[in-house]
């Protein structure tokens, strides 16, 4: 007797149907908070404009009336930084003020270049006095500024270990014990440690706990995202997994709006973390996989859960859903060795990987080398998460005519191209400059988004999630690599990194197109539809062929 995949029922139960639309909705809004724990650094960690705080210079402040900066301008010394001179942040005058004969109405004139030349210097003694007009932020709490300056990157780092070390335990467990457990199991240790980032009382444990938050971020989205990708039909798979991406742009245009009207660190901490909290409540309105169900030889749930999603989405079921199994019968427990043993899985993992590495590092090197105009902190970055909608447009209006491959090739290149352009456009052509960049980061947020689902059309159901984390990985490592590899880099040559960033995405483009074309095809069950596709082709024209005509009459449209 013929057995009948996932994809066969799909034919007959709904490939996108009421079902899907209201499972997909509900994990889309998982995308949204992870831009918050992602780049809210940016908010939580912001360094404003600070220098030594000195009691001798507070006294004269209030008893003469001035302002912060312009008790800076006049008592703070101005030293010179890369050639441009500006008021020092880590040192102060050493000088009893009392004694040096200033006064309120004339300072400039009493406190005289000779005399400023000859004062000594020292740093900071009592902390630092910041610019920041009432907002309150980790680093002006716990003053990480000057000499321990290098917590404010171990804060976005130790986010990044996190989801170094989640994305493949997670991804092992999505695997092993199921997507929708593990998804509920992240957003439970999102709950707990979010929470307890928002509660820490120094730098030490909050990098702890950040790190720890990070642990189960990245995996139960990833988790999520391949849930979703696994309960809809072949031809909706690019709208599900760059529509799911897409709202971590909706959740960076959010988070300004937000940080604008929450001022202080923890609660906006408090804010991003809320989201998991209230996601637990999934456990009553998502499913398990169907098709990870099958691959555990549990045909029992996997058939009650497809005639579930039958029953919502108005269909009617043939007696072929009797006879649905996986082809992966003897391989249902994943491990790495799954993902290099054959040779076209090992070429697809070592491709994926650069690629998530590259768009990590180029992606956030262009943010950081822009710092986004320079002005406002709010508009700059809410003009910055608008740059990311035409990515996720062009791929929707490009993957389904032209393929996967191409686009993801085209994107990465595009990249490297604007990368090499800017490199050598000067720096008095600012705006044009400026212009190219956002092409660059145009192509690199195209090709982040097409890497994610690109992932999962090329591995089996059986290692399809531990696939996905495993490559994901080299993104975090990415992450970390990318702050260092900018700043290091421009110390030599300002526009060093971008040829580096352009090397980087030209020769993930050249990779790209080694891959094969995955439009319009099924999703792989086994490995060996990965090293014989032709074979998985044949019998899927050999199901048609049995599939009775009540089943067409349940077909849906081919296009969105």
């Amino acid at each position: 007797m013929y057995s009948y995949t996932f994809d066969d029922i799909l034919e007959e139960a709904g490939k996108f149907g009421r079902s899907q639309k209201r499972i997909f909705a509900l994990l889309c809004m998982v995308s949204m908070p992870w831009a918050g724990v992602y780049v809210g650094i940016v908010f939580q960690g912001f360094t404003p404009e600070h220098w030594c705080r000195d009691s001798g210079v507070s006294q004269i402040r209030k008893s003469c009336g001035w302002n912060l900066m312009d008790t800076r301008k006049i008592t703070v010394p101005v030293v010179n930084t890369s050639g441009v001179l500006v008021h020092s942040q880590c040192e102060q005058y050493e000088l009893n003020w009392n004694a040096t004969g200033l006064t309120c109405d004339n300072p400039e004139s009493d406190l005289t270049d000779a005399l400023r030349s000859k004062a000594p210097m020292t740093s900071c003694k009592e902390g630092w006095e910041y610019d920041y007009k009432g907002r309150q932020s980790f680093v002006t709490e716990f003053d990480l500024v000057c000499a321990d300056a290098w917590v404010v990157d171990m804060y976005q780092a130790t986010l990044n270990v996190g989801f170094f070390i989640g994305s493949i335990a997670i991804g092992y467990l999505a695997d092993r014990f199921g997507r929708k457990a593990s998804f509920l199991v992240s957003n439970l240790l999102n709950g707990i440690f979010g929470i307890l980032v928002a509660w820490s009382p120094n730098w030490v444990t909050m990098l702890v706990f950040r790190a720890l938050y990070g642990f189960g971020v990245k995996g139960g989205w990833v988790a999520g995202y391949v849930l979703i990708t696994e309960l809809v039909g072949v031809e909706y798979r690019r709208t599900v997994g760059v529509v799911y991406q897409m709202f971590f742009s909706v959740g960076i245009l959010i988070l300004p709006l937000i940080s604008y009207f929450i001022t202080d660190w923890r609660w906006l901490q408090v804010v991003i973390t809320a989201p998991y909290i209230l996601f637990l409540s999934y456990y009553w309105f998502i499913p398990e996989s169907p098709r990870w169900l099958l691959s555990q030889h549990n045909a029992k749930k996997a058939v009650e859960i497809t005639e579930a999603i039958a029953k919502e989405n108005k269909k009617t079921l043939s007696k072929n859903i009797e006879t649905m199994r996986d082809d992966n019968a003897d391989t249902s427990t994943a491990s790495f060795m799954d993902l290099i043993r054959t040779p076209k899985m090992r070429k697809h993992t070592f491709i994926l990987s650069f690629n998530w590495f590259t768009s990590a590092v180029v992606y956030q090197g262009l943010i950081m080398r822009l710092g986004i105009l320079g002005g406002n902190v709010y508009i700059d970055f809410l003009i910055s998460g608008l740059v990311e909608f035409p990515a996720a447009f062009l791929i929707l209006f490009t993957i389904d005519r032209i393929g996967r491959r191409l686009p993801f090739a085209t994107a990465n290149i595009v990249a490297g191209a604007a990368c090499f352009i800017t490199a050598m456009i000067p720096e008095t052509m600012f705006w044009f400059k400026t212009a190219v960049a956002c092409i660059g980061r145009l192509g690199i947020t195209m090709a982040f988004e097409m890497v994610v689902f690109v992932n999962t059309e090329l591995y089996p159901t059986f290692v399809r999630n531990l696939g996905v984390s495993v490559c994901s990985t080299l993104c975090d490592i990415g992450g970390i690599v990318a702050p260092f590899l900018l700043y290091r880099l421009a110390a030599i040559w300002l526009e060093l990194p971008l040829i580096i960033f352009g090397t980087l995405a030209f020769l993930a483009g050249a990779l790209v197109l080694l891959l094969p074309e995955t439009r319009g095809v099924p999703l792989p069950d086994t490995i060996d539809d990965i090293e014989f596709p032709e074979n998985k082709e044949l019998r899927r024209k050999e199901m048609i062929m049995l599939l009775p005509t009540a089943t067409m009459t349940n077909k849906e449209p081919e296009t969105v």
